[in-house]
């Protein structure tokens, strides 16, 4: 059952979570292409294309609107100022990078847009970041999870110690809080 809708939403539910986040997406996915519900190759190919389709929409809305969209936002409109100096300085690295820099993947396309950036040269810049980004985190966290798998599997046969560790450890971080509070 998990499996159908996994290989029947699976790729499009991708396509939409990075559309509209991000890395969770992506690292999901990774985690579902090592299980076997997914195939990583295609995980990263939708990756690219949300993101992608994302940073574009964002492009042109900051082309079009991008000063109005700031102003409605105070939040946006701090980082929007923070990437337009960013841009300015280095703007072809920064296209390429900008993805890496978590909290700024969807403001920074709609300043970039707003700057007047070329659209042909965001166009083509954009795509080689994302399919870093993609191929990139995609195969970080499929391999990741791969590694952990192991350390788990050797874990898991010494769970019940290492639960007992940490509830100990918790109670002796609370009786030294509790012993240190001064007496009222």
């Amino acid at each position: 059952m998990l499996e159908d809708l996994l290989q029947q939403f699976g790729y499009p539910a991708l396509v939409l979570g990075t559309f509209l986040e991000g890395e969770m997406s992506l690292l999901l996915a990774a985690y579902l292409a090592l299980r076997g519900y997914l195939s990583l190759e295609w995980v990263v190919l939708c990756a690219f294309c949300g993101t992608y389709a994302s940073d574009q929409l964002w492009y042109h809305l900051g082309r079009r609107h991008g000063r109005a969209i700031l102003d409605r936002r105070p939040h946006w409109h701090a980082l929007g100022e923070k990437a337009l100096r960013h841009l300015r300085r280095y703007p072809d690295l920064w296209v390429l990078s900008f993805r890496f820099i978590y909290g700024m993947r969807t403001v920074m396309p709609l300043a970039i847009g707003l700057s007047g950036y070329s659209w042909r040269r965001y166009l083509l810049l954009d795509a080689l970041g994302t399919a870093l980004w993609a191929g990139g985190l995609g195969l970080a966290a499929y391999h990741l999870g791969a590694a952990l798998e192991v350390l788990l599997g050797d874990l898991h046969r010494y769970q019940r110690y290492i639960f007992a560790a940490l509830l100990l450890l918790a109670a002796v971080l609370w009786l030294r809080r509790r012993l240190r509070r001064p007496s009222d």
